[in-house]
């Protein structure tokens, strides 16, 4: 897509499978696939959240196979979180994620009620949230963010219709929001961003998007009611890139929504089909420091990635992020 002042967004390609990492195989570990068989890859089943950490790995949460696959293309390696023991917080049904400023990885399990905390290696830390005889604190935990800087976790609580605070031990610090459509109000909020000194929450059944400042002070809101150009009906992420805007996934209409700060709707992407650049009930998004754009195409068992290119300034140089 050609859009105004000389920006860009492009398709690149979509995954979906532990196979698509090293595709390069060599022509020994190929004979050994002929003699013994084609290795057992893991693929997405039912993927839901994203996000990418520093060295540029992309973590994709999938419910339907209860666990979190890491890929690292440029290492050409890939990892597959899980925790299945019974009786030890068992992680069930991955829904977001995030990292913190160490890449430690924190994840929302909805059925739990818990976060569930792993390394940068995948290894099991903690769950938040865990209480006596296994039941987790939270009703329906969704969205997740991360402020390593302030020592803070943000959490969705989806069913009790808040914003949950805490510090890094999981002690709730303060609540955000309460049921009802006024301003700093929720029904049913789900994905959670911070973007530069703001909190943004998908208020999915108010069909907007609601924008905090980090301490929980409402700024704006964007979006409306309606089948009209520029209406949320079924809201699911949200991410900003480096110019400020914002990017809305909406899963009824299979496409992702891009709003200025004003609320004005700027353009939109994507349709409901099979193929590159159409979607399929998407679900998570995430856009990384190089306005990589990346899509969770659940319903096609697939993450699509498309880059953005700003507003060229003066020297040909990106426009400075606004974050």
């Amino acid at each position: 897509m050609s859009l105004d002042g000389g920006r860009k967004l492009t398709w690149e390609h979509s995954f979906r499978s532990e196979a698509e990492v090293n595709l390069n195989r060599g022509f020994w570990t190929k004979l050994v696939d002929v003699v013994a068989g084609a290795p057992d890859y893991r693929f997405l089943v039912r993927p839901y959240g994203i996000a990418t950490d520093s060295r540029g790995r992309i973590l994709v949460t999938d419910p339907g196979a209860s666990g979190v696959h890491i890929f690292d293309f440029a290492q050409r390696k890939y990892k597959f979180i899980e925790r299945r023991e019974k009786g030890k917080d068992p992680m069930t049904t991955p829904q977001c994620v995030a990292v913190d400023a160490q890449d430690n990885i924190y994840v929302t399990d909805s059925e739990a009620g818990k976060i569930f905390v792993f390394a940068a290696s995948g290894k099991f830390v903690r769950a938040i949230g865990s209480l006596k005889g296994g039941e987790g604190y939270f009703k329906r935990p969704t969205g997740i963010a991360v402020d390593s800087a302030e020592q803070r976790i943000y959490v969705t609580d989806t069913l009790r219709d808040q914003v949950f605070v805490l510090d890094m031990q999981g002690t709730v610090l303060e609540k955000i929001g309460k049921t009802g459509e006024g301003e700093g109000e929720f029904n049913l909020p789900t994905e959670i961003r911070l973007s530069g000194p703001n909190l943004l929450v998908v208020d999915a059944m108010n069909f907007r998007v609601q924008v905090f400042d980090r301490g929980g002070a409402f700024q704006y809101a964007i979006g409306k009611t309606g089948d009209s150009t520029g209406a949320m009906f079924r809201p699911k992420a949200v991410s900003v890139d480096s110019e400020g805007d914002l990017y809305v996934v909406d899963a009824l209409w299979g496409a992702v929504q891009v709003f200025n700060r004003a609320g004005a709707l700027l353009y939109s992407f994507g349709t409901k089909g099979t193929h590159a650049g159409e979607f399929q009930l998407p679900s998570g998004m995430f856009i990384d420091h190089d306005d990589k754009v990346f899509v969770v195409d659940s319903f096609n068992r697939r993450v699509q990635v498309f880059q953005y290119a700003g507003q060229k300034a003066a020297g040909g140089t990106v426009r400075e992020a606004t974050r």
